[in-house]
């Protein structure tokens, strides 16, 4: 057995880039400091597993092939609504703050680093980009005011086709054999994002086309085909004028995640998973072609050139980008120092040391090695303390908590009224007019609206609820709203009221897609929802006193009580099919009136005992 065997690099790659993931999201780490480590310790100056040489030039072909599929990914989440609101800011940060992190850095790496002004400018010029696979993990945990999330994901994913495609146009100028040659690359860049933008928008169209025809593409195979034109686009493009492909697979992105696509939730989230496993084989392969030699020769200056570009570069490139804006002062803070590089910075630095050695010009381990120590440092330094500064600016959005109900039909109100009187606050939405005056003649905060829009769901402030509840007496549109919380917008917890006697929607197809149940399991939700319109609902306290909260629930008569909600201590939260009663917990259960004294019976034999009211 030999290790110098690239199929077995690339499959070990991919084994200890997906565990780092799994350990990172068990220390609620960023991802990337773990890869980082590990490509490492598994590369040649690690245990010498992980051999990326052996590769050879299958390692471009799939650093081509995996940029184009998470650019894409990037891009099919990012709403063209959204970059509208904040297109000013977005704009300015990616063309004239890509222009001042390039001078700046270049001007960085020259006047420290004993380098000649070009590999100054190429490390100038890698930089620029930050990228989505660091920006948006890091947004979505930090969860910080929508309009400094939405520019923060808009730069990422359009700085990196900028920023790489202006340094692969530095690099063909620094090797141009003349002035006249070089200045013909630099022209060339209007041409790269022309064809980009033109390939992209021919791709993402066809897609989307292809999709909207019922029938046309078999049930299963969208994932497929939206996997084969993104990659098809990126080298297409790629073919006709080099290094347009970024641009074109992130244009095929915004269009299929913009216009109305059957299935899209499917394709976005196979992408994402898809793009976790890329991002994590990447970097576990290009860390570990680093030399730990190269990174040391950088010595303090190395560390200088990173200090610069944290405390001078950025900040200069945020507030010069967003001068006139809206933005705040804290606001522009922030945006200042959340800047981490990613794997389009990785793998260009890579593909640069490359070019330089074929060309005879020494510095390209260097470059590449000061690029890695900015990822490093950016990722790791920005990962860890990125939440400490947002709440220190007070950019941040304030915990979740309270309720969404979808429905206001007489049993949602009925647990809305019992949430709020153990102090949580809820809001309910719904669609028909009579439901929604008669919730607010109670008192009730109403959205009028079809549960199943964003923009219904945003009115209702969704992005401060802590729990997401689908009350309709129709399954299948409770799973709905479901599905399109946790494609869409992520954050809530979920749970669902099931009809115990429509098998349309079942509890291992909500459990798959991490939605709880309702009331511990399927309900008789039409009885209950006529017992609450007739008044015919007692609803009481109950403590538990044990022995065992495994079986608290054990043998639940679905139609004579309905568990509600759970007080611990100070929290309160809905009660599901994966509560588990733990002593001295509060809980509420409705009791259906014709059978007091069966659900009396049942719930002191299982260890519960009444309160008395109030």
């Amino acid at each position: 057995m030999t290790l110098d065997d690239a199929p077995l690099t690339l499959s070990l790659a991919m084994l200890a880039g997906v565990t780092a993931q799994g350990v990172a999201r068990h220390a609620q780490v960023p991802g990337i400091v773990i890869l980082l480590v590990l490509g490492v310790a598994l590369g040649p100056d690690g245990v010498d597993l992980v051999r990326p040489q052996v590769l050879g030039a299958g390692l471009p072909a799939f650093v081509g092939f995996a940029v184009a599929i998470i650019l894409f990914e990037g891009a099919l989440n990012v709403r063209i609504d959204a970059l509208r609101r904040r297109a000013r800011s977005i704009r300015r940060l990616v063309t004239l703050g890509a222009l001042i992190t390039g001078g700046l850095a270049t001007a960085a790496a020259a006047l420290i680093m004993p380098w000649d002004w070009r590999l100054a400018a190429l490390f100038g010029t890698l930089v620029i980009v930050t990228g989505p696979t660091v920006v948006n993990p890091l947004v979505r945990r930090l969860r910080l005011q929508p309009h400094l999330a939405d520019i923060l994901i808009a730069e990422g994913i359009f700085v990196d086709a900028v920023g790489a495609t202006i340094a692969v146009v530095t690099l063909e100028v620094v090797l141009a054999d003349s002035s006249r040659a070089a200045a013909g690359e630099a022209v060339a860049i209007v041409l790269r994002f022309g064809v980009g933008a033109l390939v992209g928008a021919a791709a993402g169209l066809l897609l989307v086309g292809l999709l909207r025809v019922r029938r046309l593409v078999p049930h299963g195979l969208e994932n497929v085909l939206a996997l084969a034109v993104a990659v098809a686009a990126f080298h297409v493009s790629d073919a006709l004028v080099s290094e347009s492909g970024l641009t074109a697979a992130i244009v095929a992105g915004l269009l299929v995640g913009n216009l109305p696509v059957r299935r899209l939730s499917q394709i976005a989230e196979f992408k994402e998973q898809l793009t976790e496993l890329l991002v994590a084989t990447l970097f576990v392969l290009l860390v570990a072609d680093v030399r730990m030699s190269d990174v040391a020769a950088l010595g303090w200056r190395g560390a200088a050139v990173v200090a610069v570009l944290l405390v001078v570069v950025r900040p200069a490139t945020v507030f010069a980008s967003t001068r006139g804006s809206a933005l705040t002062r804290p606001e522009k803070l922030c945006l200042a120092w959340i800047a981490p590089r990613g794997i389009v910075a990785a793998a260009v630095a890579s593909l640069f040391a490359t070019e330089l050695g074929h060309a005879g010009y020494a510095g390209g381990a260097q470059l590449r090695a000061l690029v890695f120590v900015v990822i490093a440092t950016t990722v790791t330094l920005q990962g860890l303390t990125a939440g400490v500064v947002a709440d220190r600016l007070g950019v941040r959005l304030p915990p979740r908590s309270g309720a969404l109900i979808l429905g206001a039909n007489a049993l949602a109100v009925l647990v809305a009224r019992v949430l709020t009187g153990l102090g949580m606050r809820v809001v309910l939405v719904e669609a028909r007019d009579e439901l929604c005056a008669a919730a607010r003649a109670d008192g009730f905060e109403v959205v009028a609206g079809d549960g199943l829009t964003l923009e219904t769901l945003a009115q209702a402030r969704i992005d401060g609820a802590a729990w997401c509840l689908g009350m309709t007496p129709n399954e299948h549109v409770n799973f709905l709203f479901a599905r399109l919380i946790a494609d869409e917008l992520r954050g809530p917890q979920l749970a669902i009221l099931l009809e115990r006697h429509d098998r349309g929607v079942t509890v291992p197809m909500a459990d798959a897609h991490d939605v709880a149940v309702l009331a511990t399991a399927e309900t008789n939700v039409l009885r209950w929802l006529d017992l609450a319109r007739r008044g015919a609902v007692e609803v009481q306290r109950w403590r538990f006193v044990g022995p065992d909260g495994a079986h608290a629930f054990a043998e639940l008569d679905a139609d004579q009580v309905l568990p509600i909600a759970l007080r611990r201590d100070a929290d309160v939260t809905p009660v599901t099919a994966r509560t588990t009663p733990r002593l001295g917990d509060e809980l509420a259960f409705g009791v259906a009136s014709d059978r007091r004294e069966a659900a009396t019976a049942w719930l002191q034999a299982r260890g519960w005992q009444a309160q008395p009211p109030g």
